[in-house]
């Protein structure tokens, strides 16, 4: 009884912990934030690919330092997996901001209002079970790195220009 308990209440204090963490990345680094949920709302398919590409390129190194039989080898490839793990949070904030944002245009809330609700639901929606799990965690999870990569490097989607008119020859 006591396991259960304890599983319990884990996920209960990471329930609350997420929303906190996440608005306390967006009231912290409000440019960062936003470049990440612009990334997220101008540009989603790039910042798909620009995730897959990150957690690629961060999950053969985490997991070759996880299989060697070294002690600190091992040390770093943890560390590797929570900094990784950590600075994606940062995509997820733009994420949620993105939410937020679409939320407060629908109903009439305060932006930090709409903001921990979006990031409540996000969580509600990894949470559920098997197509939450399978699909839109995971999904999730590469659109933060994604978001991250584009707002830690300071790359914004480029502004789409109209072509010049060009005026129409009149007869005299």
């Amino acid at each position: 009884m006591a396991d259960i308990s304890a599983i319990f209440f884990i996920l209960l204090i990471i329930g609350i912990a997420f929303p906190a963490m996440l608005t306390a990345w967006w009231l912290l680094f409000p440019a960062v934030i936003s470049r990440a949920q612009t990334r997220v709302d101008k540009t989603p398919m790039q910042t798909f690919w620009m995730g897959l590409a990150l957690v690629i390129a961060v999950t053969i190194p985490i997991v070759i330092l996880l299989a060697l039989p070294f002690g600190p080898a091992k040390f770093i490839g943890w560390i590797l997996l929570a900094a990784s793990l950590a600075l994606s949070s940062i995509g997820s904030a733009g994420i949620t901001a993105h939410l937020g944002k679409r939320l407060t245009d629908q109903s009439n809330i305060s932006p930090l209002n709409g903001f921990i609700r979006s990031s409540v639901i996000l969580e509600f929606a990894a949470f559920f079970p098997i197509l939450g799990w399978f699909f839109i965690w995971p999904l999730i999870l590469i659109m933060a790195f994604g978001a991250t990569g584009f707002a830690l490097l300071n790359w914004m989607p480029r502004e789409k220009t109209q072509p010049a008119a060009t005026p129409i020859p009149t007869q005299a």
